[in-house]
């Protein structure tokens, strides 16, 4: 038989408007939080800057892996074209790389696909099965008209006291734990 057992992991504001979410993200990043997030129905100009965030390192990895897909073509067309079968037939050039243009392509645009989408999973954090916003109500709210502000529970500046005390300040009137159910399994298997 298994208890569920309520676990606290963070502190939750919702807004009804996009610029207290941004005067709220402000303050926030202000009082030196690094652990917590915003959601919003659509995206909200000038929330990044509220939020501190720096510019994503993953366009220049794309960018940077295409130019590895592109020498790899190279080395391999040119290696096996001058050095392993070279064909020397009525003047042809022993590297003639104009025959190899979409093979160059295919390689650089294969690269940087498949460090975009690596990337994407390590920076974005898209491997997590499960977060504690799925369990509660508050998805449902932000997906259709509020704004919410999520605290982890985890971050160095939390305090419940204080965090509740922080988003009542910025205008926030609807401020709510968030809860994570765990499962205790008091069973031998």
């Amino acid at each position: 038989m298994s208890r569920p057992t309520e676990n606290t992991v963070g502190m939750v504001g919702l807004f009804d408007d996009p610029d207290a979410l941004i005067r709220a993200a402000e303050r926030v990043r202000d009082e030196g939080f690094t652990r917590w997030d915003c959601h919003t129905p659509f995206p909200v100009h000038g929330l990044d800057r509220a939020m501190g965030l720096k510019s994503s390192p993953v366009p220049t990895l794309a960018l940077a892996a295409g130019f590895v897909g592109l020498l790899t073509a190279v080395a391999l067309t040119g290696g096996l074209n001058v050095i392993d079968y070279p064909i020397r037939i009525a003047g042809k050039p022993i590297f003639s790389w104009q025959a190899f243009v979409p093979i160059y392509f295919e390689l650089f645009v294969l690269f940087a696909a498949l460090t975009l989408m690596a990337s994407l999973f390590l920076f974005c954090g898209l491997g997590r099965w499960h977060s504690p916003l799925h369990d509660s109500d508050i998805m449902k709210h932000v997906t259709g008209h509020r704004f919410a502000i999520v605290l982890e529970a985890t971050d160095r500046c939390y305090s419940e006291q204080n965090v509740r005390a922080l988003l009542e300040e910025t205008g926030c009137r609807d401020v709510r734990p968030l809860v994570e159910f765990e499962e205790e399994d008091s069973g031998i298997l």
